[in-house]
């Protein structure tokens, strides 16, 4: 990381880190004193606490870079969105897809409940990782012998939960770059597959397991598509710290769920098909540079974000200077080599952050090899040639 990076990076991580682990204090306390006794309870003040801590991050991309996310759907999935359970299905274009989830999210207001199915090693990274385990997000090892049950169990889990959740999956199992393009398409080729331009071959599995455990109580999916303009530079972690704006365009289609299918074998079709229709949807995009076919909505920038970042920049460095007043840290070369090794693990939790990120270092998931169908059309198996 860069000096000058650096130089912005590690006082925002502060913030984050510090306030991070405030909040993944209260919730570790009401996971062991309010949860068994009421989970529901406990599934709203959590709800609260991890919105508490989603919130700094959705400052920076709308008050700190003045990142623009412009949104088209009809006018009905927008005034539905956050009053209802959803499957949230989306191409993985970006480093920060996950990100410009929670901003829509924010916006809905069900930001608090918004969840995902993440790969295991995520639950590992601090604050945001151990806030992700505390929120019921779903976290797979991507070995569906061991997966399978894990995401059974983590749906059902889902069925009572109080308030209007978004679960996000991302069913390419990686984040798109040209190199994993250019297998999809030399896999798509050996099996006869339509041929993708703009996005990776879907992972199947996880979605059919997901449709079949949630059609009973998740009334709609939401078909997203993510596109990045042409004069916008690529969305990245670190572009947001310094504070570099970019545009990111999102297309939103709402699915009834009972509209699906009922075989896992249709269910599997279905969600090929629709990631070809988001394909033929990203060529007109990258001619147009729009998605011409939906409404544009105004998400507006609500100032909560800034009210709650605002908040906890007070309260942090208030509570820093007296920390400092009473333990005489800087009096000393011993406190000053302290506090520079604390300044020293900042940056590199921040720097873990950015990296762990990043598409170019992200491995695409592996599924075992299946058997043709019946009819002859080869059924999805792992490019495992992806990088």
């Amino acid at each position: 990381m860069a000096v000058a990076a650096a130089a912005v990076v590690v006082p925002l991580g502060l913030l984050f880190f510090i306030s991070g682990l405030v909040v993944n204090l209260f919730q570790a306390v009401c996971f062991v004193t309010i949860r068994p006794l009421s989970k529901n309870l406990y599934r709203r003040i959590n709800r609260v606490l991890a919105e508490l801590l989603w919130l700094e991050l959705v400052w920076i991309v709308d008050w700190w870079a003045g990142v623009k996310i412009k949104l088209y759907t009809d006018s009905e999935t927008f005034h539905l969105m956050g009053k209802e359970h959803a499957l949230v299905v989306s191409n993985h274009r970006s480093d920060i897809d996950w990100l410009v989830g929670w901003v829509l999210a924010q916006r809905s207001g069900c930001l608090g409940s918004a969840l995902a199915v993440m790969k295991k090693s995520s639950k590992f990274l601090p604050v945001i990782g151990w806030s992700m385990w505390f929120s019921e997000y779903l976290f797979l090892e991507r070995n569906w012998a061991k997966d399978e049950s894990t995401l059974r169990s983590g749906l059902q889990r889902l069925k009572d939960f109080p308030k209007p959740f978004w679960l996000a999956l991302f069913v390419e199992g990686t984040r798109f770059t040209q190199a994993k393009l250019l297998a999809a398409q030399e896999y798509a080729t050996s099996t006869g597959l339509p041929i993708p331009r703009n996005v990776l071959i879907p992972r199947t599995k996880g979605f059919v397991a997901s449709v079949s455990h949630m059609r009973s109580f998740v009334p709609a999916i939401y078909d997203t598509t993510v596109a990045i303009p042409k004069k916008s530079p690529a969305p990245t972690m670190l572009r947001l710290f310094k504070g570099q704006s970019f545009v990111v365009h999102v297309h939103i289609k709402r699915c009834l769920m009972k509209d699906l299918p009922e075989t896992d074998d249709a269910v599997a079709q279905w969600c090929r098909d629709m990631f070809v229709a988001k394909d033929e949807l990203l060529d007109k995009h990258n001619v147009e540079d729009t998605f011409s076919d939906g409404e544009l909505q105004d998400t507006g920038r609500p100032v909560k974000s800034l009210l709650v970042v605002t908040s906890w920049a007070c309260l942090v460095v208030l509570g820093a200077l007296k920390f400092l007043q009473w333990s005489s840290l800087l009096s000393s070369w011993k406190g000053i080599a302290f506090s520079t090794l604390g300044l020293g693990v900042v940056t590199v939790l921040m720097h873990i952050l950015i990296l762990f990120s990043q598409s170019e270092r992200s491995t695409p998931a592996k599924v075992a090899p299946a058997k043709p169908k019946n009819n002859g059309e080869p059924s999805m198996r792992s490019q495992d040639k992806q990088k």
